[in-house]
């Protein structure tokens, strides 16, 4: 009897196992959109890995390229950014039947030195790296993309960009500006401004177009009658995609637009 009692002492003392439902599985957390501003503007065949593709193509291809770059580096511009990325040509160039990269031909490659030692000069040091996105068009490819009649990209002295650190379209506007108010004049530099986070840099002319208006006050257009043809058309005023938060979450890129309506 005590032995029976004693196991119904061991029963009755025995924790019970609670019974407690498993916690529900943690909602997935959002990943902050990756900033890449330039692929608004390049199609999967203006990438690096299609350059080499493009590069191996045609065997005349990799003198030319040497070529440049080593009258690039004779001049003291060169690696200010990857050569390839000066190759690049327009982001519309598949609808214009054009080549994706495309080697100048020789006698404009002085024009862009000056053009990169601005560059190095005034603009990296205010934004940190930048990647080109378009630079050489030839002289068709330049009217089917809607540039401008005399653009600076037709001889070789425009590149256009994005920065590639976060920074909001405003903050990037002043930042320039300031500094081309300040050095721009000493290098013929052009500077201009498109969707999203593109602008241009050339080193035609001393002259500045397409602020948005919270900056123009401080920082306004300098575009002279006999500037229109080698300058964009204004942006509509109320840009969507001007508001854009930093540094994060970042609002996604637009679509690939082409250069159209926006000439420069």
């Amino acid at each position: 009897m005590m032995r029976a009692l004693g196991s119904a002492l061991m029963i009755f003392a025995a924790p019970v196992a609670a019974q407690v439902p498993a916690p529900p599985p943690a909602p997935p957390v959002a990943q902050p959109a990756v900033w890449n501003p330039a692929a608004a503007y390049i199609t999967v065949d203006q990438d690096e890995p299609s350059y080499r593709s493009w590069y191996l193509a045609a065997p005349f291809r990799a003198a030319h390229v040497k070529s440049f770059n080593d009258y690039l580096v004779a001049n003291q511009v060169g690696g200010i950014v990857p050569t390839w990325q000066l190759l690049r040509t327009a982001s519309s160039w598949q609808s214009c039947g054009a080549q994706p990269f495309e080697i100048p031909p020789t006698e404009a490659w002085p024009h862009i030195v000056q053009t990169l030692r601005y560059i190095h000069d005034y603009v990296i040091p205010a934004l940190g790296p930048v990647e080109p996105v378009s630079a050489y068009r030839n002289p068709s490819l330049n009217v089917c993309a809607g540039g401008a009649p005399e653009s600076a990209h037709k001889a070789y002295s425009a590149i256009d960009m994005v920065p590639l650190r976060p920074i909001t379209r405003e903050a990037m506007m002043r930042t320039l500006c300031g500094d081309h108010s300040a050095h721009g004049e000493g290098y013929h530099a052009g500077l201009g401004f498109y969707a999203f986070m593109r602008f241009h840099v050339d080193s035609t002319k001393y002259r500045r177009w397409n602020m948005d208006p919270a900056v123009a006050a401080e920082c306004p257009p300098i575009v002279h009658p006999e500037d229109i043809a080698s300058v964009g058309q204004p942006l509509p005023s109320a840009d969507p995609l001007a508001p854009m938060a930093q540094p994060a979450p970042v609002a996604a890129a637009p679509a690939i637009q082409p250069e159209r309506g926006q000439p420069h």
